[in-house]
């Protein structure tokens, strides 16, 4: 059980970020995480796919042992009984009365990574749609739990290119509505007892034809952001990380036991230098496992249909 333990969590999820946030101009972002742990260089899933993404962020595994698509999270249901429980499964299983919520752009998240027949809240629209919802639940119900997935940077990405102008843009556009949701929290008077959490799914390419992809392992593609702050938060660079850590870094700041580290299975990780905290375990490289050796780059070779 962790001492440092959290009565929030918030996680903003922006699909199609990559890296490219620290190139973007977004002020709150950088005031939000000045004092934070931040790196753009944690390792997306592979292959860097929405589903594949999400799914090893809320389930703690890969993709080899989640085995979920695009296709799949969109047309069924997750099973209720499946051997790798979410991150809101494992949450309402040791927190019967927390309050959860689920607020996503992409709505095939809640509907194919969650399990159905748990209580949470949730709620799906376009971005700038569904930020005021999310303020509004936050000010209102004050979340154990909220996973916020915003998916308009991703598709400006594939509109435009990822890294160019307009991507950019949006990512700045974004920036607003991510603090438009740590205000919400600030208002709630939750904040100081908040782990804040921003994390990218992915990045993507710029072919230079005005249409942008992602699915490879280039380091446009593999690199994402991730930034954490809160009252227990390690200022300064995170070193490893790859996505799927996001599953053991929650439940850690929930104060839940983190399960223990398989090849086969749980590999989710809490990264080092994130907490105030010299005791968490080392942190195994787990590139071997998924055919993903970290900082060597391939061509881009696919791209999940839009």
């Amino acid at each position: 059980m962790s001492d440092i333990k959290y009565s929030h969590v918030i996680v903003v999820g922006i699909d199609g970020g990559g890296s490219f946030i620290k190139d973007a101009d977004t002020p709150h972002f950088d005031r939000i995480f000045k004092d934070g742990a931040v790196t753009y260089s944690a390792l997306a899933s592979n292959p860097t796919i929405s589903a594949e993404c999400w799914g090893s962020m809320l389930l703690g595994v890969g993709p080899e042992v989640h085995g979920l698509t695009n296709a799949i999270v969109s047309s069924k249901e997750y099973p209720s009984d499946s051997q790798f429980p979410s991150l809101f499964r494992r949450i309402r299983t040791a927190m019967p009365d927390a309050e959860l919520g689920s607020f996503c752009d992409w709505n095939p998240i809640t509907a194919g990574i969650i399990e159905r027949n748990i209580k949470f809240e949730s709620a799906t629209g376009r971005d700038t749609e569904l930020t005021p919802k999310i303020c509004d639940y936050i000010q209102k119900r004050k979340p154990t739990f909220l996973f916020i997935q915003f998916d308009s940077v991703d598709g400006a990405g594939h509109s435009n290119g990822y890294g160019t102008p307009a991507h950019l843009r949006r990512i700045h556009e974004v920036d607003e509505l991510v603090y438009d949701v740590y205000c919400a929290a600030e208002k709630a008077e939750i904040l100081g007892d908040t782990l804040f959490i921003l994390i990218s799914d992915h990045g993507g390419t710029d072919p230079g034809t005005g249409k942008g992809s992602h699915g490879g392992w280039s380091d446009g593609e593999k690199y994402v952001t991730l930034a954490l702050c809160g009252k227990t938060v390690r200022s300064g660079e995170i070193s490893d990380a790859n996505v799927r850590d996001l599953s053991a870094i929650v439940l850690y700041a929930l104060g839940i036991e983190v399960p223990s580290f398989d090849e086969s299975g749980w590999t989710s990780q809490i990264p080092e230098g994130i907490f105030e905290r010299c005791d968490l375990p080392r942190y195994k490289d787990i590139s071997h496992l998924t055919g993903a050796t970290p900082r060597i780059s391939n061509l881009p070779h696919t791209s999940e249909l839009l």
